[in-house]
């Protein structure tokens, strides 16, 4: 029976296989990138807002407690944003004719919110509760970064799930005293896993990895 293909038709077959299998591969390659980079996730990528508030300054320099102004962390599931009232109590006093500070005393006068911009937003399908990571000893800078170093906000983090399961699977490699959860200095000690074991312990933490947990 007369040949329907030359015999270079095989290796053809095999190279266009090959080459096939790497494409497919090198496009998964490109997408995790992608789907890992600041372009996608927006992490260290500073945003716009209505006054460029330092946390550097306000929390790293002049040591305000987060509570000052984020009021509500220890008693709800959002951390709160302070009323133009709060940034007042200081405001009205220092740096009164401060061009940047226009858009303060003008939502002052008038009565109406600045518009900030959430630097950490989750989807609405996901329930996060910052009064329950509080406390159980899960401290400000392990979600949000290096806070009070940061001239302008950006998302230390992905805030992608499996981020969050990194610390629910292992919690004692993230927890820290009760007493140092709001400072912005913290630092994990050369024991943390040592010393995690056993806030885990005493604080009752449990490794909550049901979806459920998260999406109610």
């Amino acid at each position: 029976m007369p040949q329907i293909f030359h015999r270079s038709a095989n290796a053809l077959a095999r190279g266009s296989i090959v080459i096939a299998i790497a494409l497919v591969g090198l496009l998964g390659i490109a997408l995790w990138e992608i789907t890992m980079s600041p372009y996608y996730t927006e992490q260290d990528v500073t945003r716009q807002q209505p006054v460029p508030f330092s946390h550097r300054h306000h929390a790293g320099e002049l040591g305000i407690d987060c509570r000052y102004c984020h009021t509500s962390v220890e008693k709800s599931s959002f951390a709160g944003l302070p009323p133009t009232q709060t940034c007042m109590t200081c405001h009205s006093q220092i740096w009164t004719n401060s061009e940047m500070l226009e858009p303060v005393r003008a939502s002052y006068r008038t009565n109406q919110s600045l518009a900030w911009t959430r630097v950490n937003a989750l989807p609405d399908f996901v329930y996060f509760d910052h009064s329950i990571h509080v406390a159980k000893g899960v401290g400000c800078t392990t979600c949000h970064g290096p806070i009070a170093e940061m001239p302008l906000t950006y998302r230390a983090g992905t805030l992608y799930m499996s981020w969050c399961l990194d610390c629910h699977r292992q919690p004692e490699k993230y927890v820290r005293p009760k007493s140092e959860v709001f400072n912005p200095f913290y630092q994990p000690p050369p024991n943390q896993l040592e010393l995690g074991r056993q806030l885990v312990k005493e604080y009752k933490i449990q490794s909550l990895q049901h979806c459920s947990t998260c999406h109610r």
